[in-house]
């Protein structure tokens, strides 16, 4: 048997390593596992998922049989859901790992669910679940199918990946797929004060300081996981430091009632988290002027091409948790504000990069966000664009509005004729120069420049061409 192998509840682990979701050792588990909730209203977040008749409920309190496929970032509640299900199921629960499982795995799996099934007395359901589903080649995928198909095993499977693009489409459509989404700060905060608090966890040994718990809400990013073990690793310190403290404040105390007082807890402050983790709090509020100052340092170092001091301020602001939609966005806006026609290329590298973040999510995210930093602080610039438009809006606002050209109007309709709509209008294509002179702006604004190129990069050669065109529309003797 696999080394990912292992069945649920009550069944022995198997001799070469694993232990089960229902059944670990929670003295030793660590303080994610000891936390893992056992239904699903200890869920903390995916309330999208939790609604009253939702799949997942009817799956867990329902019983009902339903293969689910769970799509979301790491630390989300893919595990989770999944011990959920092995405890409050009457079903086999059965966990292989994609890392370590073959197809040999998956079949033995599927053929012990089938004789389950078979049975004349006591026939048992299996639910399979399967981390990193993503990792299963296509084969191994494929053998999952007669299975899901027949309701042989009733499939979890986890995948941080978009399965739409690892995922085999016959499973995906035997499959219900629910996605889920990062925790917010506010989640993340209620676990950490669950597990202070709870006797699985750390059963109110420890006080959390606020600008520690401020530091590891950032560095969690969104992961309960992450969060509860950088919380555990800090308790561990904390402890050393405090036991410490009462072993001298015993040996200095005047006399043994006083010696024998009891020692309030343990404080988690920032230095014991940050000697912990080994990763110091980077001064950034996502709310406050931090959030703002950085990002503006970000956009003005690219404007400015400094590329060095661009990839700092993207560092600060990946380090401190930002949100990386957010820094996608605005990487967006710098492409056409500051660099415009200078790389007409440097706009499909920002939003591919924006894609990407969609697509993959972090920290990986965080190499195509360098990328589209780097080629951006490099790229020849030009505010020409947001000039020109700008400008424009500005003449409308001040009523600059003359009416439509009567050759440029629309002239699809019965009547538009004896108006004279279109009538003299002529069709560029017609021209060998692709190009006729003819007035297309208003009377008001006829004869404004609100595109002025620059000789920089790329829109040297728009500025040669725009002068050109310019010439000929406006040569109309």
């Amino acid at each position: 048997m696999s080394d990912g192998l292992f069945d649920l509840p009550g069944a022995p682990a198997p001799a070469r390593g694993g232990g089960s979701l229902a059944d670990m050792d929670h003295t030793a588990a660590p303080l994610a596992v000891r936390m893992r909730p056992r239904s699903l209203d200890e869920l903390v977040g995916q309330q999208h998922l939790l609604a009253p008749g939702s799949p997942l409920r009817r799956l867990v309190e329902g019983d009902q049989p339903m293969s689910l496929l769970l799509w979301g970032p790491p630390g989300t509640g893919k595990t989770t859901i999944a011990a959920v299900v092995s405890h409050q199921t009457n079903r086999k629960f059965v966990e292989l790992s994609a890392v370590t499982a073959g197809v040999k795995d998956v079949r033995q799996v599927i053929d012990g669910a089938r004789r389950d099934l078979s049975r004349a007395t006591g026939a048992v359901e299996t639910v399979l679940f399967i981390d990193e589903v993503h990792r299963f080649t296509k084969a191994q995928q494929d053998a999952l199918l007669p299975g899901v198909e027949n309701r042989w095993v009733t499939l979890v499977a986890a995948t941080t990946e978009n399965p739409f693009f690892s995922v085999i489409s016959p499973l995906l459509s035997r499959s219900l797929l629910l996605t889920l989404e990062s925790l917010t700060d506010d989640d993340i905060s209620l676990l950490l004060d669950r597990a202070l608090v709870d006797e699985r966890g750390l059963d109110d040994e420890f006080e959390l300081a606020a600008d520690a718990r401020d530091h590891l809400l950032r560095m969690a990013g969104g992961d309960a996981r992450r969060a509860l073990t950088y919380l555990e690793a800090a308790a561990g310190g904390a402890r050393a430091k405090h036991e410490q403290a009462v072993k001298y404040a015993k040996a200095e105390a005047d006399d043994e009632a006083e010696a024998d007082k009891p020692a309030e807890r343990a404080l988690i402050d920032l230095v014991t988290l940050e000697t912990a983790v080994d990763r110091a709090a980077v001064r950034y509020d996502r709310a406050g002027d931090q959030h703002y100052d950085v990002a503006s340092a970000l956009i003005k170092s690219i404007r400015g091409s400094d590329v060095d001091a661009a990839m700092h301020y993207l560092a600060r602001m990946i380090e401190a948790g930002e949100d990386p939609r957010f820094i996608a966005r605005r990487l967006v806006i710098s492409a056409s504000e500051d660099i415009g026609m200078g790389d007409p290329t440097a706009l499909g590298v920002a939003v591919a990069a924006a894609e990407a973040v969609q697509l993959i999510g972090m920290p990986e995210a965080r190499i195509n966000l360098a990328q589209a930093v780097v080629a951006l602080a490099l790229a020849p610039k030009s505010n020409a664009v947001i000039t020109a438009v700008d400008a424009a809006i500005a003449d409308v606002k001040a009523g600059k509005v003359g009416p439509v050209p009567p050759h440029l109007r629309d002239a699809h309709y019965a009547g538009a004729k004896k108006l004279g709509h279109g009538s003299s209008y002529q069709y560029s294509h017609d021209d060998p120069r692709g190009i006729v002179p003819q007035q297309y702006a208003p009377d008001v604004i006829d004869g404004t420049d609100y595109y002025k190129p620059t000789r920089r990069g790329g829109e040297a050669s728009y500025a040669d061409r725009v002068t050109a065109i310019r010439k000929i529309l406006r040569d109309r003797k």
